[in-house]
């Protein structure tokens, strides 16, 4: 062939997007337009079909946006048992964020790594830890980073350090979760050093946790709280100026049952005289217990925000927010004594003696009917209603309405159903997001960020993988209208990545061909419907997903097409064809392959050079 007849030839692409209304990702209207990938990135967005492709999608009618991030889950676990993540996909998620609320699985062993995880996120311990002993190779950043690396991913994944990883790594599990125990000078500067080789290979920060309720899972252990919960202020104050300096994230979670720590995070985001603080906390809900505590806290935040220049966002969820439970297996149970007595017991046996016995229900009584003081639960059978239960006369019904026709408290009806049936025994309730109007305003603050779906986690109690769509259906079908889909979109996609400094969330020329198509029509449905689906990778669970899953028609991930019309590609979460480890404030170039690790000393004394330190240098 000539040159002249090269010049002349029709370009080449992997895949063509045409005739779909284009959303950026910016806060900006769409356009019709034909999308161009080629080597995993968008190479041209015009009005018409430029050349040929392996594959050509006609999106006609349908909504082509960047790849929706999820900036909130606890798929730790489930990225080694089934990398896929198919439930996230299927919904348009390409971007996931690991290491939330100071658990991630970088730098204790695998019985220390599964003791924290497992009973805060509700997953069963019997089937993380043989996963993470067969798996978990490495103890350092450098080591998990490159093990993601080459991990056949199925979105891309960013994560956190978690405090309470950090913590035990430093000073033992036990020392960690011990109240009086405190670290020295020596340990609170190594914890420093980790925090910095965490953010020199890309970590997005530092996850913590304060909500005491969070239990330790295991023998050794059993019934602590986080190892995060234990740390004084100026713990957090010495990792914060790490954080500070970088320009990274502080990931947290107050203690949501008193809420007064709330202040000390709003002080540390605060730049005066200094830099701020990026911080985001879960969770700004509408609270059925606290109903009046929704709009405070927003204007405090906005006040903060605009005048003392912070730079703070609270985690909301553009839903209801619904939970189930197994008989008494709710970690809502975890804010009262006698809830937490409860759940220490592992087998049913245990637990029933002791919800037969007389002192027992009368603390349960007594904490159920305690209405002051902080609390996230509402606390009324009255509006908890039965799903599930051998008795198929009581389901449909409100433990209230049954304990009414039979002379009997809520709370002695709740314990006795529980003993009788146990797990079998499948109710729920609304928590927060009661209030649709309330739920769009939310969303629409400039205060907080779209997140908190908490997927991976809580299986058998909850389901908002499809938090996106959500948000989709807000703008194109709640009436009347606030917000936009543009800006709903930006939301899911743009402001998220800028937020955290990620090379994704966009799509324009030369960004990542990370990208959802969605039927808008679709959205006209019911989201929020109850449906449950086999756990890939553990045969015995069955776990709470979203249906139906036809709003997305695809998601593409690297260029290529991971779900269409259904199904997943035969490769998806096998092959590194599609997602990779994200690293915050990197780019990567086109076509970006694996890295193969090498061997790597597993040392947690990483030499670092201290931020203050550097200073004074």
């Amino acid at each position: 062939m000539t040159k002249q007849e090269q010049l002349h030839q029709p370009e080449h692409y992997d895949l063509i997007i045409t005739h779909g209304l284009v959303f950026s990702g910016d806060d900006e209207p769409p356009q019709k337009a034909c999308v161009h990938i080629r080597d995993g990135r968008v190479s041209k967005i015009s009005p018409i079909q430029h050349g040929t492709a392996n594959h050509v999608i006609d999106a006609t009618g349908s909504w082509v946006t960047p790849g929706f991030i999820d900036s909130h889950t606890h798929y730790d676990a489930e990225a080694l048992i089934s990398p896929g993540l198919t439930e996230s996909v299927r919904h348009g998620i390409t971007t996931v964020f690991i290491g939330s609320c100071s658990i991630s699985m970088i730098l204790n062993d695998p019985e220390d790594t599964a003791d924290m995880f497992t009973r805060v996120e509700a997953v069963p311990r019997e089937a993380v830890l043989p996963v993470l002993q067969k798996q978990k190779s490495w103890r350092s950043v450098e080591a998990y980073t490159r093990f993601y690396d080459q991990h056949p991913t199925g979105p891309n994944i960013a994560s956190y350090l978690g405090h309470s990883d950090l913590r035990a790594a430093v000073m033992g599990l036990g020392r960690a979760t011990t109240q009086d125990e405190v670290p020295t000078d020596a340990e609170l500067n190594q914890m420093s050093d980790l925090l910095e080789s965490a953010l020199d290979h890309g970590l997005l920060g530092l996850s913590t946790m304060t909500t005491k309720w969070d239990k330790i899972d295991g023998d050794r252990y059993r019934s602590a709280s986080l190892p995060s919960t234990y740390a004084h202020w100026k713990e957090f104050r010495a990792l914060n100026r790490v954080l500070r300096e970088r320009g990274r994230v502080h990931q947290g979670a107050p203690n949501i049952v008193t809420k007064w720590n709330t202040v000390l995070f709003m002080f540390e985001s605060m730049g005066l005289m200094r830099k701020r603080l990026k911080t985001t906390l879960i969770t700004l809900m509408d609270s059925k217990a606290n109903p009046g505590l929704v709009s405070l806290i927003s204007s405090t935040t906005r006040q903060l925000n605009r005048f003392f220049n912070a730079d703070f966002r609270w985690q909301a969820l553009p839903n209801t927010f619904e939970v189930y439970a197994d008989g008494m297996d709710l970690v809502v149970f975890e804010e009262f004594g006698s809830g937490e007595a409860a759940l220490h017991l592992k087998t049913e046996i245990e637990r029933n003696e002791l919800l037969a016995d007389l002192n027992y229900r009368r603390q349960f009584r007594k904490d159920y009917e305690k209405k002051w003081g902080g609390r996230v639960w509402h606390r009324d059978f009255g509006d908890a209603l039965i799903s599930a239960c051998p008795d198929e006369t009581l389901v449909g019904r409100s433990f209230g309405s049954i304990a009414l026709q039979r002379d009997l408290h809520p709370a002695d009806l709740f314990l006795d159903l529980v003993i009788l049936y146990g797990s079998k025994l499948r109710w729920h309730t609304v928590i927060a997001n009661h209030r649709p109007h309330v739920v769009e305003q939310i969303v629409q603050s400039p205060d907080v960020i779209i997140s908190f779906s908490d997927a991976g986690a809580h299986l058998r109690n909850m389901a908002f993988y499809n938090f996106g769509l959500r948000l989709l259906q807000i703008a194109a079908v709640q009436k009347p209208r606030k917000l936009s889909v543009h800006r709903a979109v930006h939301r899911l996609t743009g402001e998220l990545a800028d937020w955290f400094n990620l090379d994704v969330g966009h799509l324009r020329e030369g960004a990542r061909a990370d990208i959802a198509i969605v039927d808008p029509q679709k959205l006209h449905q019911p989201l929020d419907g109850y449906a449950e689906a086999q756990f890939d990778g553990i045969d015995s669970l069955q776990r709470m997903v979203n249906r139906p899953d036809d709003c997305v028609t695809h998601t593409i991930i690297n260029g290529n097409i991971a779900y269409e019309a259904g199904r997943f590609a035969g490769d998806f979460g096998k092959a590194r064809n599609y997602g990779c480890f994200l690293r915050a404030g990197e780019v990567a170039p086109a076509g970006y392959s694996a890295t193969v690790p090498t061997n790597d000393e597993n040392n947690l004394a990483v030499p670092r050079v201290r931020a203050t330190e550097k200073a004074a240098l």
